[in-house]
């Protein structure tokens, strides 16, 4: 399907990171490109350097979520926004649940369940879901992101079968890490952050997640790519490890 046969979208955590770099894909390709994230400042750069539409929303508020949608027809939705807090939920606190509860499911729910009739109607749409590599495999800590991101996994494979019979398409992508300010975002400590996660590795960038939307969208409509995993050449998510009784430390 080409691009021309859409004509808006919308994607939220868009004032940085994959979700600007998605934004700025879509409106090289002619998108008219309803950008959502709490950041005005960033918002407003985005605006003026790519002719999106800014809207500075918090995804966790669902009456605004409601404001916004209620008169958008929207073709292509990206439900990019999302926060992680490390650490297990046998320390977690009800902060870290709720907010990325919020954020990472209940916001791609409600959005889903406000955008998603307008297109089974116009029988023309493209529903994104960025979630994680965290969706699919285990690894220590991050309990309720791992959480919060499988359930976005379940509800993308269940959108294909609420949206079966119309052309209506969803992809899921999984990425595992990028060189993005999550990781600093997620400690607060920035330049910490980017020597631990980001300096001296090879790894995808945000423009590569932009480009495998615009490879999902770019395909015929008679082609749903379902399920796209992004990971550096040199990572490997998941593992095995096995312990005997007693070994672990407190």
């Amino acid at each position: 399907m080409p691009f021309s046969d859409y004509k808006t979208a919308l994607v939220t955590g868009a004032s940085a990171g994959m979700g600007e770099a998605i934004v700025e894909r879509l409106c090289k390709e002619g998108i008219t490109v309803h950008a959502v994230a709490r950041r005005k400042e960033q918002l407003a750069a985005l605006a003026d350097r790519t002719g999106c539409i800014p809207h500075a929303v918090d995804v966790s508020d669902v009456n605004a979520l409601t404001a916004l949608c209620k008169d958008l027809e929207i073709d292509i939705l990206v439900n990019n926004a999302g926060l992680s807090h490390p650490g297990s939920i046998l320390e977690a606190d009800e902060n870290v649940v709720e907010t990325q509860v919020d954020v990472n499911l209940r916001a791609v729910l409600h959005l889903c369940r406000l955008l998603v009739p307008g297109m089974m109607a116009r029988d023309r749409g493209h529903v994104f879901n960025i979630t994680s590599i965290a969706a699919i495999y285990n690894f220590n800590g991050n309990s309720v992101y791992h959480a919060t991101k499988a359930g976005v996994h379940a509800l993308s494979r269940q959108l294909r079968v609420d949206c079966y019979g119309k052309r209506v398409r969803i992809t899921e992508i999984c990425p595992g890490r990028v060189a993005t300010d999550i990781f600093g975002n997620v400690s607060g400590d920035h330049e910490d952050a980017r020597r631990r996660f980001i300096d001296g590795f090879e790894l995808p960038q945000a423009k590569d997640i932009a480009d495998c939307v615009a490879f999902a969208l770019s395909a015929p409509v008679a082609v749903n790519i379902g399920n796209i995993e992004i990971t550096p050449t040199l990572q490997v998510p998941g593992g095995l490890s096995t312990m005997r009784p007693g070994d672990r430390t407190a």
